[in-house]
């Protein structure tokens, strides 16, 4: 898009000098003074560590700035770190894992009712729209239950988009089936949660956001409103308009999650 001023014009210079002379090791100082508002330090500490070890390894392998960049303003970097620290928690399970109840075509989890949607990142958003358009006008989800996601194939209730699904797909775990049908009903029954994985992808997205305050923006986007924007076919810049959080939706992720596991 092209300055419509030379005010403007001046401005988006200036901010192309400034990132393209940001080196790593100035995101790393950025991302030690960031702070995540009103959330418990020591969450803050442990996803800031998990960052800055991202960093580093950029570092050494001379990934450039604004590739590293890149990644974290889209949520790249808080996806694949997420699914690092998953790993490490799949190395030795907790027993949760061992009890799931989670099966193939029990969907209960993928009842999208309230709250934001389901949040994900840009990254995350951009993937589930493009695994999700070749679906455009099929039946959906929804014809299942009215709040399903539209991901899920009406009949069977697997996942049409599974190979890109988010890290809250990817999290969540249950050890009562009955439980989770009954929560979607507007229960409260105790038995499913997210793996600990998914609150440091949160923070870590939030803390890339502060890091990179001023330099660029860093959003969160509704899971709900992209793929449904996906099936009915809107294009992805539409999609990513409509499905688009406040800014505030990340912070009150960060804090329940933080209520969810203790912390």
């Amino acid at each position: 898009m092209k300055p419509t001023s030379s005010r403007a014009a001046r401005r988006l210079s200036q901010k192309g000098a400034k990132n393209a002379a940001l080196t790593i090791a100035d995101i790393a100082a950025r991302v030690e003074s960031a702070r995540v508002k009103d959330l418990n330090v020591a969450v803050q500490n442990r996803a800031k560590r998990i960052l800055m070890s991202y960093l580093q390894t950029a570092q050494i392998h001379g990934l450039p700035a604004k590739d590293v960049l890149s990644e974290m303003a889209s949520g790249q970097a808080a996806w694949r770190l997420g699914h690092a620290v998953r790993d490490e928690i799949m190395k030795n399970p907790p027993d949760v894992v061992g009890k799931a109840a989670c099966a193939e075509g029990c969907a209960f989890c993928c009842i999208l009712r309230g709250g934001e949607g389901g949040l994900i990142t840009e990254f995350e958003a951009t993937q589930l729209h493009e695994a999700l358009a070749p679906q455009q006008g099929k039946p959906d989800g929804r014809d299942w239950h009215p709040d399903a996601c539209p991901s899920l194939d009406p009949v069977t209730r697997t996942c049409r988009a599974y190979d890109a699904r988010p890290m809250i797909c990817r999290s969540f775990i249950s050890a009562d089936a009955e439980a989770c049908a009954k929560n979607t009903e507007g229960g409260k029954e105790q038995g499913a949660g997210l793996l600990g994985n998914h609150l440091d992808y949160l923070v870590i997205h939030a803390l890339c956001r502060a890091a990179l305050k001023g330099i660029t923006m860093v959003h969160s986007y509704s899971m709900a409103a992209t793929t449904m924007g996906a099936v009915s076919g809107e294009g992805l810049n539409k999609t990513l308009a409509t499905s688009r959080h406040k800014p505030s939706a990340l912070a009150v992720a960060c804090r329940d999650g933080a209520t969810a596991a203790g912390s």
